[in-house]
């Protein structure tokens, strides 16, 4: 069964970006059939020895090994870098496996970092705890100050990275603004794109060398599946990522590229609306006097609300908030009298689902974080993160206040 190119494989820019988030990176067999096929092999097989010896040499087109090549991840990597407006796409295993891909095929051994201190905290303990163990060391400035991310450059600083929204508490950066700061240094400059998707923000057209997804969230959006990308140029991806990826293997699986696939379909649909219920959710939570204060960019109190809304098309699915109390004891009993009363709020770290989810980043995501590094990065015990879905927007609100309402 031979797999060949179609019409809708090599979609150019005349086409928008919702039909390119159905139809781009298409591939059909000879059966012509009309939904993406499920390739679940380990291994392909050659026409002669030659063909085979050709195949592994990477001097033939075609697949050799589910590693590194398949068709069904191939439409994935396809489809999300027509949507990011990419040259090519890097497909791996989880957000996390993207960021070690990254970094270790870009960086050596005293290699020097340069990253926003806003990050997840799983990608925090990566650039402070594990890269340093190879010699790859970190800085960690404020996203908003340009002055620190140019006083950090050395000489021997190879890569920015910055998280834009920041998670939890939503921060944004300027993309452009760094990006120039990240270029005068020599520097491959990477950015997070997880809560915005392409279909709200673009950072390769704002400056970005290369864009990172944790395809796990809004991707898929409904919390099905385990993806990480890289999308950038094709000398980046094929030249420095894919030899990597080939040999290390954190490699995404072609039964979760197919599912991300049709993820992908709905992405614009579901993202647009979820903002929408964020953005109604974030105003009412604004106005209730057990809230201290709201995280939220598309509120107009958030304060680089007008940044992001010269950069993103929405405020984005994501609300953090924090809750009054008097010591750090208060705030916590607080925050978890909030969650542990929500019914239709799911109480889990994932984010990106079109079931809205609840957590408290100090115990969860954050957790293993020291207390010196939450304070830092401003994650109070007080905290609570939601990530909006699809649901009624007011279902939400009479979940949150069943718990908000007896907090002193």
């Amino acid at each position: 069964m031979m797999v060949q190119d179609t019409e809708t494989h090599d979609m150019d820019d005349a086409f928008n970006f919702d039909t390119l988030a159905v139809r781009s990176g298409t591939l059909r067999s000879e059966f012509n059939e009309h939904s993406e096929a499920l390739y679940l092999t380990s291994s392909f097989c050659f026409g002669s020895a030659a063909e085979a010896a050709e195949r592994f040499a990477n001097s033939e087109t075609g697949y050799t090994y589910a590693r590194f090549t398949n068709p069904t991840v191939t439409m994935f990597q396809d489809r999300l870098a027509a949507l990011e407006g990419g040259e090519a796409c890097m497909a791996t295993a989880s957000g996390m496996a993207a960021i070690m891909s990254v970094v270790m095929s870009s960086l050596q051994q005293g290699d020097h970092i340069v990253s926003s201190r806003s990050l997840f905290g799983s990608t925090l303990g990566m650039f402070s705890q594990i890269f340093p163990r190879f010699g790859i060391t970190t800085t960690f400035v404020d996203p908003h100050d340009l002055d620190a991310w140019q006083q950090a450059v050395r000489p021997e600083t190879k890569l920015f990275f910055l998280e834009t929204p920041s998670n939890p508490l939503t921060e944004i950066a300027d993309i452009a603004a760094v990006s120039k700061v990240a270029k005068a240094a020599g520097a491959l400059f990477v950015v997070d794109n997880c809560f915005c998707s392409p279909a709200l923000q673009k950072p390769l057209k704002l400056g970005a060398d290369v864009v990172m997804h944790s395809a796990t969230k809004f991707l898929d959006g409904q919390g099905r599946v385990l993806g990480g990308a890289l999308v950038g140029s094709k000398p980046f991806i094929q030249e420095k990522v894919f030899p990597f990826v080939r040999s290390a293997g954190p490699t995404l699986s072609a039964f979760n590229a197919w599912v991300l696939l049709k993820g992908m379909e709905t992405l614009s649909l579901r993202v647009e609306k979820q903002s929408d219920n964020a953005l109604e959710i974030a105003r009412w939570l604004e106005a209730h006097p057990a809230v201290k204060r709201v995280h939220y960019p598309g509120l107009e109190s958030h304060p680089q609300h007008a940044l992001a809304m010269r950069q993103q098309k929405k405020g984005g699915a994501i609300v953090s908030f924090e809750l009054k109390g008097d010591t750090p004891e208060v705030q916590r009993a607080n925050a978890w009298r909030v969650i542990d009363n929500t019914k239709v709020c799911s109480i889990t770290g994932n984010l990106g689902d079109t079931r809205t989810t609840i957590t408290h980043p100090a115990t969860t995501t954050h957790g293993r974080l020291t207390p010196e590094v939450r304070a830092e990065a401003g994650i109070t015990e007080g905290l609570i993160r939601l990530a909006v879905g699809l649901e009624d927007p007011q279902d939400v609100r009479r979940d949150l206040a069943r718990g908000l309402d007896g907090v002193q």
